[in-house]
């Protein structure tokens, strides 16, 4: 990983300001001479900058985002706990970690870091935007915010606003992180069991009943006790509580309900979706229950030049990670 430091205030849209900010990224492959060969990926949630490695059906030698004939970037997002300024930075005002004081941030702030790490790599054109889920969030938002420097938009499993359903499972999983004895403890284990519950709440969003059905029903109708659902959702928490912050993953999940193109843009969805002349490229997964299709298709409705293809998945929203055959082929048949 490679890391920007901005060493100016930074000023978020709820107008507090960070002193600086730490951007950390990875970028593969090279810049060509003409610069029109830049291919950058934003990530969902609880990724990071390192995309080769957590999508590597879509990103990598001879895949179809390849470093060989593009530059590709990933930078991880603020309020991650993966690189970039965030809970576990250290305030320099006060020289302690920031924690809980960490202000809130939204995905047009994301954005605007992304905007300062493009303009400090020299990158004046972004041959194709893409990203899935909260990714999707970004992609549109910059689309938006610089309409001049993107030719092409890839969005998959995403939406132009967060919906009252994604932030109703947000709130429920925030509550079970709060309900952690040890959160708001000034310490990186603060809230790890709440993250566990929280991150069972996720994984049922992001799957569906068939996939769960057809993977996690147990062989013995005689069981009275320890269900595989049950085993998969514990191990999945626990998962995640190893690698990632509670911290972090409250943030970000209220920058998640925050997402809302239209906003101080006129407060129309339609209008907002209408501006966007990039050629764009939409992917929906036709049992993804978290983002369902029917989001996808009010993109395809209101942007203009665009394409919407379904995938059939059993994965639900995650089928935009484990789909990478069906989609990448979407994806190189329409750069093609």
């Amino acid at each position: 990983m490679e890391e920007f430091l901005h060493y100016h205030p930074f000023t978020l849209e709820n107008g507090q300001t960070l002193p600086g900010i730490r951007i950390g990224y990875h970028a593969y492959g090279n810049l060509n001479a003409t610069g029109d060969n830049v291919v950058w990926i934003c990530h969902a949630l609880t990724a990071n900058s390192d995309v080769i490695r957590w999508w590597p059906g879509m990103v990598g030698d001879h895949r179809y985002v390849n470093p060989e004939k593009y530059f590709i970037v990933c930078a991880n997002i603020l309020g991650s706990c993966y690189g970039s300024s965030g809970p576990l930075s250290e305030d320099p005002d006060t020289g302690r970690t920031y924690f809980s004081s960490f202000p809130m941030v939204t995905i047009r702030d994301m954005v605007k870091a992304h905007i300062l790490l493009r303009k400090h790599l020299g990158i004046k054109q972004i041959l194709l935007l893409m990203g899935g889920s909260m990714g999707g969030y970004q992609a549109l938002e910059w689309s938006l915010m610089e309409p001049l420097i993107i030719r092409d938009l890839f969005l998959i499993a995403t939406s132009a606003a967060e919906s009252a359903w994604g932030i109703a499972v947000h709130t429920a999983q925030r509550l079970a992180i709060e309900a952690d004895p040890t959160w708001m403890d000034r310490n990186e284990e603060a809230g790890s069991r709440g993250l566990r519950a929280a991150r069972g709440i996720g994984i049922i969003t992001y799957r569906n009943y068939a996939i769960m059905k057809e993977k996690q029903t147990d062989a013995d109708p005689n069981k009275l006790d320890n269900y595989r659902a049950s085993s998969y959702i514990s191990y999945q928490g626990n998962k995640l509580s190893r690698r990632f912050n509670a911290y972090s993953y409250w943030l970000l999940t209220k920058a998640m309900d925050s997402h809302n193109i239209a906003r101080n843009r006129g407060g129309d969805l339609k209008k907002a979706l209408s501006s966007i002349t990039h050629r764009t490229l939409i992917v929906g997964i036709t049992s993804d229950i978290l983002c369902p299709i029917v989001e996808q298709e009010f993109l395809a409705d209101n942007i203009p030049d665009s394409k919407l293809i379904s995938i059939d998945s059993l994965y639900g929203h995650d089928g935009f990670m484990v789909e990478t055959e069906k989609i990448g082929f979407c994806l190189k048949e329409w750069m093609s």
